[in-house]
């Protein structure tokens, strides 16, 4: 193999490989939902975060549907989300 076909070789490699590269990178971000943190619907160890005082975090609630522990849900749809002690909240319930 002469050094042009390697150039021309190398140079379809790489633009290959940009064009795969733009292909999965901004548009599948843009399509993830926006999420928000909705209090009390998180079961006992599920939540991603704020349990309240003496807990590391998320994983840490230790009732189910705990009111100061939330969730990451889809942005829109805490409010309607439906337990067995009410429905979720945007700020921490009193439970």
């Amino acid at each position: 193999m002469n050094a042009k076909t390697f150039a021309n070789l190398a140079g379809v490699a790489l633009t290959a490989g940009i064009a795969a590269g733009l292909a999965t990178s901004p548009a599948a971000a843009q399509k993830a939902p926006a999420k928000e943190k909705c209090y009390g619907v998180a079961k006992a160890g599920k939540n991603d975060c704020a349990a309240g005082p003496g807990t590391s975090c998320s994983g840490t609630s230790t009732r189910d549907y705990q009111g100061n522990a939330w969730k990451y849900v889809d942005k829109g749809t805490c409010v309607t989300i439906e337990t067995p002690k009410g429905k979720g909240s945007l700020k921490p319930i009193e439970r």
